[in-house]
């Protein structure tokens, strides 16, 4: 058995993160693995079997290959979230090798931006893409959860991250879109209520502006020069890396307390102020401070947290 150390706090820990093929989930198994953990990263994009729907070169075997660089072992798994034999097959595979342990599960699938009509309201939208993204969105949350609970309730322990967008009641600009990210923050609430005599916690998170691959891309730049893309978009000076994420992640992870936020809609913009992490560059950006200072003026209140 690995010893936990203050380096290295998740040594031992077991960890899933669903949908850990890019962004925000590719930054919460990176920084998982760097805390110590065995990282079980998902997706549907695999250089062994293909893309995915997405048509991004991302894959799950170039995230686990990250996870290990960073000090944990990544493991590539090959998943249709939406599939629930598929996922009863995942969760049966980590509980034979692992002993039946799984400490954090990460819900991080997403997929939705190809789905999402930023342009008309629900009346005026394509039902079937609407519905698919739900689907997308958040039946692959239920099912992932469903087979993957058993494991932390039979240990009493454990942590489960619902990823979205937003942690305020505040409309988020599309019908389905808005629909799928709240949907998401309740299923971590009816989580907690279920899990908490268990000693599992469930909460929602949300990153500020978040850098993932796809931004990257529709600004013309790469992580190491995204700051040239702050003349197209002045809110972008103010955004955050996959890592940030991934490390608010990693610090509730290795919190003995972390049921204290159980049924939360947290932030990256309010955790690092508990936890004092950093992004990649030593910064610790603060969307919700931006938004109240530039944004608020013109957009309204960002909200209060759920």
């Amino acid at each position: 058995m690995t010893h936990a150390t203050p380096a290295r706090p998740l040594a031992g820990k077991v960890a899933l993160v669903a949908g850990g093929t890019r962004g925000g989930g590719r930054g919460a198994a990176v920084a998982l693995g760097a805390a110590g953990a065995t990282v079980y990263v998902t997706g549907r994009s695999s250089s062994t079997t293909g893309r995915s729907p997405l048509d991004r070169p991302e894959t799950v075997e170039e995230t686990a290959a990250r996870v290990t660089a960073a000090g944990g072992l990544g493991i590539p798994v090959r998943v249709d979230h939406g599939n629930p034999d598929e996922v009863r097959a995942l969760t049966d595979r980590i509980g034979a090798e692992q002993s039946g342990r799984l400490d954090v599960l990460v819900n991080s699938v997403w997929g939705g931006d190809p789905l999402t009509d930023w342009e008309h309201p629900l009346w005026e939208q394509d039902l079937d893409t609407g519905l698919r993204l739900l689907r997308q969105a958040v039946e692959t949350h239920i099912i992932t959860s469903r087979h993957a609970l058993p494991l932390m309730v039979a240990q009493g322990s454990g942590l489960v991250v619902e990823v979205t967008d937003g942690n305020t009641a505040r409309y988020r600009g599309s019908f389905f879109y808005d629909l799928a990210k709240s949907a998401v923050i309740r299923l971590a609430f009816g989580q907690a209520a279920e899990l908490r005599r268990h000693g599992v916690a469930a909460v929602a998170l949300t990153p500020g502006f978040l850098r993932s691959e796809a931004v990257l891309d529709h600004f013309g730049v790469t992580e190491d020069t995204w700051r040239d893309a702050v003349a197209q978009d002045p809110d972008f000076a103010y955004s955050e890396s996959p890592a940030y994420l991934g490390r608010a992640i990693a610090a509730l992870a290795a919190d003995p307390d972390v049921l204290r936020w159980t049924g939360r809609a947290l932030a990256t913009w309010s955790l690092y102020k508990e936890y004092g992490f950093t992004d990649a560059d030593g910064t610790q950006p603060d969307f919700a401070a931006h938004w109240a200072d530039a944004l608020e003026p013109v957009h309204g209140p960002l909200g209060e947290p759920l």
